[in-house]
């Protein structure tokens, strides 16, 4: 079992940053790769990043690559998403997710814990 709990999010403007923060219980956190994904209204949710278990190998989605950074502290037990030159269709619930197989990188089906989701707005 794994408990995901989040942090951050919120209301900025075009060109803003924001940090979202998903803190990890229950199985070791050093285990398992991590990733973001994000649902806007009445779309799918979609990949957005994907940390391995050591921090060493990262992947993103295009519409992020170069302005969002995944990381992880695993002395910590948390993995961030940094989110720079935000855009207003980064608007969206953003869902942190463990991947305990390490099956796969940027499917929904692939993750098998989530976090409660938390809002970021980017107003314009």
């Amino acid at each position: 079992q794994v408990q995901l709990v989040q942090s951050g999010g919120g209301l900025v403007q075009a060109g803003g940053s924001l940090r979202l923060s998903c803190a990890a219980s229950g199985r070791t956190f050093s285990s398992y790769s991590m990733g973001w994904f994000r649902q806007a209204p009445g779309k799918e949710r979609e990949f957005v990043a994907a940390i391995s278990w050591s921090g060493g190998s990262t992947h993103y989605a295009d519409s992020v690559k170069g302005r969002f950074t995944i990381s992880r502290d695993n002395a910590k037990n948390t993995v961030y998403l940094q989110m720079n030159s935000l855009k207003p269709e980064d608007t969206a619930v953003y869902y942190c997710a463990a991947n305990l197989r390490g099956v796969g990188v940027s499917r929904t089906y692939e993750y098998d814990y989530w976090g409660q989701g938390t809002q970021v707005t980017v107003s314009s």
